[in-house]
């Protein structure tokens, strides 16, 4: 059993009904201070969010970015009113969606992958940016089924620049059917900002709309 370190301290705010707990666990090389601001946020439920990070977080350095953040925050956040957001290091999630989705732990996957994506300013498109994130959370998740998420049959009313789901399920076609080691091959040059619009037909010998033709055309994985 892996061991980790964990300081908890609760804070509360007079006769205040609410109480915001924040942790600092460390475990493997890797830090988490985990900021709970609901105090009906099922303590199980927290355990298994932060045990999946300590899971898919490091899986994801080792495929993607060895570099990336030894330190990251995660705060559930009652205030928030998306599902969840990610930006230099720290990662907000919606206590609300949680409490609806209590099985969407994958979301941490997804968010942390952001985390190691660290495009900066990128010079790539946004769609393929989530895209990416998408894919890593198909490939890494540890919760998926449950969550009832999947990535989406192909339609014609589909296009690759749809990004999160669409895009994922595009990219693992590509992965399947034409060039294995492209995701990372793109999320390398996203990084290293060396990524161009030619850089689809550098690895796969098509550009992206053949890509994207020949997926419509047989888009089974």
């Amino acid at each position: 059993m892996k061991k980790y370190i964990l300081i908890s301290i609760a804070f509360l705010a007079g006769f205040s009904a609410k109480a915001q707990t924040l942790s600092v666990l460390k475990r493997d090389g890797y830090e988490l201070t985990f900021f709970n601001q609901d105090k009906t946020l099922d303590t199980a439920l927290q355990t298994r969010m932060i045990n999946t990070f300590f899971k898919v977080y490091p899986e994801l350095a080792t495929e993607y970015n060895p570099r990336t953040l030894k330190e990251v925050m995660i705060t559930i956040d009652t205030a928030y009113k998306g599902v969840a957001a990610t930006d230099n290091g720290k990662v907000t999630i919606s206590s609300a969606w949680m409490h609806k989705h209590p099985e969407d732990i994958d979301v941490i996957t997804h968010e942390v992958m952001h985390i190691v994506q660290d495009y900066g300013d990128s010079v790539g498109p946004g769609w393929l940016t989530e895209g990416i994130a998408d894919y890593a959370r198909y490939k890494f998740g540890v919760n998926n089924a449950a969550a009832n998420w999947s990535l989406p049959a192909y339609k014609s009313t589909q296009n690759y620049d749809n990004a999160y789901r669409v895009t994922a399920r595009f990219l693992l076609w590509i992965e399947e059917k034409v060039k294995p080691g492209v995701v990372r091959t793109l999320d390398f040059q996203l990084r290293t900002h060396s990524f161009t619009n030619n850089s689809w037909k550098q690895m796969t010998g098509k550009d992206l709309d053949e890509l994207w033709k020949a997926y419509a055309e047989k888009p089974e994985v």
